[in-house]
């Protein structure tokens, strides 16, 4: 089956589709046509798969540091491994990187600080968030796949385009 062109040039096309991932991947649900919910979902669900194969995939290394007072110490990372940086790359490729959002009556430094260690946070949020849920839930009913759902809204007002509401399961 051919891939559908929604009407777009194909660095317009694959643009829109890799924002609609992105925000699908973050929100856990947006609402858009039919044929871009399909097309959303394949790379949606290709994703999340890569992150529940390389999940686990890490390195401890251990470091000798210097301290302050000139002693030599050694101090032990957690790295990843081969296929998780990979895996890593390809996503930070694929996705646009959305911003850790603010909260509410928080300083900028208090921002600043939580979000210091974070580069990427749609991909952590893949790699410590849903990588292990579905990972979990593929041991418990047997199946891989299915990380999403699609609902039909039905027309949109004004030009008739089918609506649909896609979502993570």
């Amino acid at each position: 089956m051919e891939p559908k062109k929604l009407g777009r040039p194909t660095d317009q096309r694959l643009a829109v589709l890799r924002n609609q991932a992105s925000e699908l991947l973050w929100y856990g649900k947006i609402e858009t046509t039919v044929d871009r919910a399909k097309s959303v979902r394949s790379i949606a669900e290709k994703l999340i798969t890569l992150a529940i194969n390389t999940y686990e995939d890490t390195v401890k290394v251990t470091k000798t540091k210097t301290n302050l007072k000139g002693e030599k110490v050694e101090v032990e990372f957690t790295n990843d491994g081969p296929k998780k940086l990979a895996a890593r790359r390809k996503m930070i490729a694929e996705l646009r990187d959305i911003p850790e959002a603010k909260e509410e009556k928080e300083s900028k430094t208090a921002y600043a600080k939580r979000t210091a260690d974070v580069s990427n946070p749609l991909v952590e949020k893949l790699f410590n968030e849903y990588a292990p849920k579905y990972a979990k839930r593929a041991e418990e009913k047997g199946q891989k796949g299915g990380y999403t759902r699609i609902y039909k809204l039905g027309p949109r007002r004004g030009d008739a385009t089918e609506m649909a509401v896609i979502e993570l399961v």
